[in-house]
């Protein structure tokens, strides 16, 4: 016994919003936008829903902010922060929640203007005592810490890294959504400006405004709200550190911890999935992640990422709205790895849908590879 409820619990709606730039929009008018469109996508309204997660990035209080706003006095509201994990930390919460009958009707979103109110990557850290003194260039700099040592240690190149975000660009091209599109070649990433070796600014997520929002119920009523739900089998979270310079190895993250829990509660493996959403903040994460997760061995990432395996055509793809490389990553990506996978096994992804996809994995990271948090998600034939 595992204690998730496997396959009770299901995402019935889910939308996006102001991906791009949204000029004009608060975090959170831009978070209860996608929400409203994610509640009409389940046929429901706000005062349907009893059960709020929310995490924005200028708005400490946004629980209480975004449930005044919609008018409604929920019965829970969660405001959990741990970085881009947060919303599939939200998601693993929700099911609980629901399969506890604490609450029938669980919402949760997120927004953020990032580009039109403040127009960089922004992170709260760098008042460390020990890292401080050195200046990093926060988040990069964590990040490309992470890259060396795997490159040192593997002999992971920087053509390998490159695979990743031109993967992205290309999925992002089938994409009309994507913020990021047009030809991206080997040569541009790797001929781009450094931003903290052995990173340069294409292998760096984009800074755009966006938000996105997915409605989750039990699985006893979706198919009242949705003609495909689709089913959360297993979602599970760990955390090794927050500051990079605390990591036990810099080449191993706790997803190696979260989705081994995730797929034992799915009942699942890497070889079952058929489409995988990576929270690819820097182009070593998928990397660092596919090797955690369980598709390649150690030291092999690199590796994975080349001649296209992951790509459009490929045999497994992997971000397939272009990710936070080239769709959209306004602050945090979490939430939108969990729309994809929705959009995929609801079979709505128009241009870049993955045939005949049932199942999905949906990862977030937090902090500095700090939090990772990891869901399978199944279409009905899948429990």
């Amino acid at each position: 016994m595992n204690g998730f409820p496997r396959g009770r619990t299901a995402i019935v709606g889910s939308a996006t919003y102001g991906i791009g730039k949204a000029p004009g929009l608060s975090s959170m008018d831009i978070a209860v936008n996608a929400s409203v469109s994610a509640l009409r996508d389940a046929n429901l309204t706000p005062d349907d829903v009893d059960a709020l997660y929310i995490c924005l990035p200028d708005n400490f209080l946004s629980g209480l902010t975004f449930a005044e706003y919609l008018g409604i006095q929920p019965k829970i509201t969660e405001n959990n922060r741990t970085g881009g994990s947060a919303f599939l930390t939200h998601l693993a919460s929700a099911c609980l929640a629901l399969d506890a009958g604490l609450c029938d009707t669980a919402l949760i979103a997120y927004g953020s203007n990032q580009l039109s109110g403040v127009g960089k990557l922004v992170t709260p850290a760098g008042a460390d005592p020990y890292e401080g003194p050195y200046r990093p260039r926060l988040p990069v700099s964590a990040y490309a810490l992470a890259a060396a040592r795997h490159m040192h240690d593997y002999g992971t190149t920087p053509e390998q890294l490159a695979e990743v975000a031109v993967s992205a660009r290309q999925w992002a091209n089938l994409n009309p959504e994507a913020y990021m599109q047009g030809y991206l070649s080997i040569d541009d990433v790797l001929q781009a400006r450094r931003v903290s070796s052995p990173l340069g600014v294409r292998d760096c997520c984009l800074v755009t405004d966006g938000g996105a929002a997915i409605v989750v119920t039990r699985a006893d009523r979706a198919k009242d709200h949705a003609s495909t739900p689709v089913h959360v089998l297993g979602a599970a979270a760990a955390t090794f550190h927050y500051n990079i310079s605390q990591m036990p190895d810099l080449t191993v993250t706790a997803a190696s911890e979260s989705g081994a829990r995730a797929f034992a509660q799915a009942g699942y493996g890497p070889e079952d999935i058929d489409v995988v959403e990576l929270y690819d903040a820097f182009t070593i994460n998928p990397i660092l992640f596919m090797e955690d997760l369980g598709f390649c061995p150690k030291g092999e990432g690199g590796r994975y990422f080349e001649g296209g395996r992951t790509a459009p055509g490929g045999e497994m793809p992997v971000n397939t709205n272009g990710g936070g490389l080239s769709c959209v990553h306004p602050g945090m990506y979490g939430l939108f790895t969990i729309v994809e996978a929705v959009r995929q096994l609801a079979g709505q992804a128009d241009g870049r849908q993955v045939a005949g996809a049932r199942l999905a994995l949906s990862h977030g990271s937090g902090g500095f590879l700090s939090s990772q948090v990891t869901a399978i998600l199944g279409t009905e034939e899948t429990l």
